[in-house]
């Protein structure tokens, strides 16, 4: 995990992902010290998830789609305090969207950064694009499934063409 903070250094490191988002801010293991650091909400730009350590995420990723994405939900655009852009997908199911900010896929699938979190602290402005794929839907009784009406109407088509 790669944490940009605004004017200061980034951290690489190491977070549970299942409760790294704590109410003063993202606990983090540093990956060089082995120190565990809160590091507030305010002077976090966005955490990167990447693969593998080393290049600076912001620099080796595409921030923009060049197409339509692929990847069904809804597809934002997310203006950071400093001015820049970055899109993503996130899932098109409102109950997930966090209180301290929003995870989203970038643009780069095959690239080292997998996800995204963006603290709600540093964005200036966020837009949905588009929703990509379509919405829940449940489905209607009956359908799919065969009556005996059906099959018998096939054995009197079946019964007429035989017999001309």
């Amino acid at each position: 995990m790669f944490v940009r903070r605004f004017g200061r250094n980034s951290v690489e490191g190491y977070v549970n992902p299942h409760m790294y988002l704590q109410r003063k801010g993202i606990e983090v293991l540093v990956a060089s010290s082995a120190e565990a650091l809160i590091i507030p909400y305010s002077e976090i730009r966005a955490v990167y998830f990447v693969k593998k350590f080393g290049a600076d995420p912001e620099q080796s990723q595409r921030r923009l789609f060049s197409t339509r994405p692929k990847l069904g939900g809804l597809w934002i655009r997310m203006q950071f305090l400093d001015g820049e852009e970055l899109e993503g997908v996130i899932p098109n199911d409102l109950r997930l969207m966090g209180q301290y900010g929003v995870t989203l896929t970038p643009p780069d699938s095959k690239g080292n950064t997998q996800r995204v979190f963006v603290p709600s602290d540093a964005m200036e402005r966020f837009v949905v694009m588009g929703v990509i794929g379509r919405p829940y839907r449940r489905a209607k009784p009956g359908k799919g499934k065969v009556g005996a009406d059906q099959i018998r109407l096939f054995r009197r088509a079946a019964a007429k063409g035989n017999s001309n």
